[in-house]
């Protein structure tokens, strides 16, 4: 029998960030394949991207009975300790330059 204290499960990104990143490796993603890979419910992942699209981080294009997201990555990052950069900076975190000139821009 093991005393081990099991590891607490956190990440440095929040789940808009995890939805952002989803949306820009593949913008043409469905919210449930989002959800999925996010690990958050559907639901969940409609409030964030209405969230994003409010704070002119995406646009939504209808195509059919799909959705096409766009992303506006020259926009600055909310909280004032991050202000200085752009959503742009933050992918380019995650992202290969390669994958990053490839999103869709606003």
């Amino acid at each position: 029998m093991t005393t081990e204290t099991p590891l607490r499960h956190w990440t440095f990104f929040s789940n808009h960030g995890h939805v952002l990143i989803c949306l820009a490796l593949n913008p043409d993603s469905r919210l449930r394949d989002v959800a999925a890979s996010v690990g958050i419910t559907e639901r969940a992942v409609q409030k964030i991207v209405d969230d994003l699209e409010e704070a002119g981080i995406i646009t939504r294009e209808r195509t059919g009975r799909r959705n096409t997201y766009r992303l506006n990555v020259s926009v600055p990052l909310r909280h004032p300790l991050e202000a200085h950069r752009t959503v742009g900076s933050l992918l380019s975190i995650v992202m290969d330059r390669t994958a990053i000139k490839r999103i869709p821009s606003v």
